[in-house]
């Protein structure tokens, strides 16, 4: 089956370099890889993590997009299982119950839990990091931290680049959160990569462990909320409380300041390192309300990042897919909100699997507000081992999420959003390769 699929993957890449060459068409390439005629039905809901992709005997061509996909969803479901006290999934219910439990990936170590000031070393996995004195003594909530690099750049509430913050149709800043999975977090912490000091004895390249035909390897996640105000029904969303935190220490004129809050998820990035694929497999998902399509109707009568009545000029919003101007201050409650568009369309197939899995969440739990996210797509490397290119030649060969990155979406080489392209630049303090994670420049 590997020969089979090294063979599919070749043609696979030179059909998406031709592809590209000639009108750099994301959806054209992925619908090229992708039929929904040939999709098979989804698999049922289950709370384990799938340790590889599901690729049946028969590999072809049009099946490999359904099957990232595929792999994809499971691991959704899966992280978003409802989970106990020790993040293990609990069992006789479905992801769709305990609602008020948190899901197994919010027992996941958040980033600042790991990269300490002074490079101190992180609590170990089963140690909770207490959150600051401002915000209270309950440990087990999460934090969602805004905390920045350089003046006025605040770097967990803004995206990649540092191209700006969200802002949600209520004027609140969205919020992020990165995480890593235990396997992930003890190469961190065995390797004492959590500090410049360490990274520099290290000496090398990093390099995460991959799953198995059995184990799950290294996972790294990246969530989005927005706090639920006016005009929000925290019925269709996915919701926790949350202490929502302001650092004075890292954000110059902001004051410190911890509220507790309805939080709700908007978005869901999910990066696996699977065996055969070393730049990582990429999932990314959305609620369904977050932003209309470019070229398609806005027909959702309420969107979270998107107002109708911008087009009319009837209200004073930004430009579409534009920053908000500075000075960028996350106690501001008022900032003029995003006016957000998705620029590339989910493919067909995506979408065709996307009604498949929220009719099967929906059997299992109606009325579930598992049935409000949708997979934008995954990407993969369709020439893992190719030895002059080590981004392996990703199909799709771009990916946004409209809520993480926002303001590069498009379809421009080396501008527009491509995980795999991205990541690929990331490196640690000692100037060597961090493995496809930005993470470990974090180290102090």
């Amino acid at each position: 089956m590997e020969k089979t699929r090294a063979l599919v993957l070749g043609v696979t890449s030179f059909l998406l370099v031709a592809c590209n060459g000639a009108s750099n068409d994301n959806v054209a390439v992925t619908n090229a890889v992708a039929s929904a005629s040939s999709a098979s039905a989804p698999e049922p809901l289950s709370p384990d993590i799938p340790p590889k992709e599901p690729f049946g005997g028969k590999v072809t061509l049009e099946s490999l997009q359904h099957d990232f996909d595929v792999f994809s969803w499971e691991s959704f479901i899966a992280l978003n299982w409802p989970a106990d006290a020790q993040g293990n999934p609990l069992s006789g219910v479905t992801i769709g119950e305990q609602p008020d439990v948190l899901r197994v990936w919010q027992h996941y170590k958040e980033s600042r839990d790991i990269f300490l000031p002074g490079g101190k070393k992180p609590p170990g996995w089963n140690q909770p990091f207490p959150p600051p004195a401002l915000c209270g003594t309950d440990a087990s909530k999460p934090l969602l931290r805004q905390v920045g690099k350089t003046p006025n750049v605040l770097d967990e509430s803004a995206e990649p680049f540092q191209t700006g913050p969200l802002i949600d149709q209520n004027g609140q800043y969205t919020r992020y959160e990165i995480l890593t999975n235990q396997v992930m977090f003890d190469y961190i912490l065995d390797n004492d990569l959590y500090s410049k000091a360490g990274q520099t004895e290290f000496d090398a390249k990093a390099e995460f462990p991959f799953g198995t035909d059995t184990d799950v390897g290294s996972i790294m996640l990246k969530a989005a909320w927005k706090v639920m105000g006016e005009g929000d029904d925290p019925s269709q969303f996915y919701t926790t409380e949350a202490y929502v935190y302001n650092n004075p220490h890292e954000n110059a004129g902001v004051s410190e300041a911890c509220q507790l809050q309805r939080v709700g998820l908007v978005g869901f990035h999910i990066g696996t390192k699977v065996e055969g694929n070393p730049q990582w497999i990429w999932s990314t998902f959305e609620h369904v309300n977050n932003a209309p399509t470019q070229g398609q109707a806005a027909d959702k009568e309420h969107y979270n990042y998107f107002n109708h009545n911008c087009a009319d000029g009837g209200v004073d919003c930004t430009a579409v897919n534009e920053p908000p101007p500075r000075p960028w201050n996350p106690a501001n409650t008022n900032t003029p909100p995003s006016q957000i568009e998705r620029v590339i369309p989910i493919a067909d197939d995506t979408a065709a699997l996307n009604r498949q899995y929220q009719q099967k969440l929906q059997a299992a739990v109606p009325g579930t507000v598992w049935a409000n996210y949708e997979l934008i797509s995954t990407q993969w490397p369709t020439a893992a081992g190719d030895v002059t290119d080590e981004t392996g030649i990703p199909a799709p060969t771009f990916l946004a999420n409209a809520t993480l990155e926002t303001y590069i979406q498009g379809r421009v080489r080396q501008t527009s959003s491509s995980c795999i392209q991205c990541h690929n630049n990331a490196a640690m303090t000692n100037g060597k390769k961090s493995d496809f994670t930005y993470l470990l420049e974090r180290a102090q």
